[in-house]
């Protein structure tokens, strides 16, 4: 199966901090699937290291105020236009992420809080019929 795999999961620098999250395990997935990475806020035209962002009454916005809904919008589509490229069929997200979040994403407070919810990509990936896992499901892909 060709999976769409936010980029940070398999390494790369590009979270928000300049960071990485590289799953665990991902190495199973990656002998099992072809993996094409994705970083969705930089495909939106967000730099790295940007300023952290949440969600909030259906807008994103950064800890200072800035509203980067464009942006994330943007690069979901972008994100969806990929996956539709190339033709993946189900998407493996970081969780909690503004942009790749499955199910439960940052409250928009900045203190932490989580509330249930989807990120920009993730929802529109659902919506557009593509399968959304996030890191916690890895293994039903790569079982």
């Amino acid at each position: 199966m060709k999976l769409l795999v936010s980029a940070c999961l398999l390494g790369l620098p590009c979270r928000y901090d300049g960071g990485i999250k590289r799953l665990e395990g991902i190495g199973a997935l990656l002998a099992r699937h072809e993996c094409v990475p994705v970083c969705p806020e930089q495909l939106g035209g967000l730099p790295t290291p940007r300023p952290p962002a949440e969600c909030r009454e259906g807008r994103v916005f950064t800890r200072e105020g800035a509203d980067v809904t464009a942006e994330f919008e943007r690069g979901a589509q972008a994100a969806l236009e990929l996956a539709r490229l190339l033709g993946c069929e189900a998407a493996l997200l970081k969780e909690r992420s503004p942009s790749c979040g499955c199910g439960v994403i940052h409250d928009g407070s900045f203190s932490g809080g989580l509330t249930a919810g989807d990120g920009v990509t993730a929802a529109l990936l659902r919506a557009e019929g593509i399968p959304v896992y996030g890191e916690p499901r890895m293994g039903e892909l790569s079982g």
